[in-house]
């Protein structure tokens, strides 16, 4: 089950808020492939915010290949074949870049050295990994499309 959360006082706009939460979700293993997200209506009536700024979120996530919308049907989380995995190199780059950058700054204004950062790093990609595996290896969980 999708939980989003928005922060008013964070500073990031919350379509964004919206399109992070859901990209986390779905490199966690919470969300996989096949798996259906709310309705643009249903998610805006949650968060108490514009379906416009759901639409606009889900719009840019579909952009990316990270979902797809069934006219009439619903939106869901795309093959992983389809999404990231077919990316070429500079593209991935270009997405992960402005990211990179504001960790880079974050880390040099907390005097964190590159050793303590690359461990970070390290671990939060082996906690995703570990994610995933222990999803894909619950008997009680159904394989997804993506999981084969």
């Amino acid at each position: 089950m999708l939980f989003l959360r928005i922060s008013a006082s964070s500073g990031v706009p919350v379509h964004l808020q919206i399109e992070q939460q859901i990209k986390q979700s779905i490199a966690s293993g919470v969300l996989c492939a096949g798996d259906s997200l709310p309705s643009t209506r249903r998610t805006a009536a949650d968060l108490r915010i514009n379906p416009n700024t759901v639409a606009r979120a889900f719009q840019n996530l579909e952009r990316e290949g990270i979902i797809r919308t069934v006219p009439g049907g619903g939106t869901y989380v795309a093959n992983f074949a389809a999404s990231g995995a077919g990316l070429l190199k500079t593209e991935k780059i270009r997405r992960l870049r402005p990211l990179v950058d504001q960790i880079a700054v974050e880390a040099s204004q907390l005097r964190f050295s590159s050793e303590d950062l690359h461990k970070l790093l390290d671990t939060a990609l082996l906690e995703l990994e570990k994610a995933r595996r222990v999803r894909k290896s619950d008997p009680r969980i159904e394989p997804q499309e993506g999981d084969r």
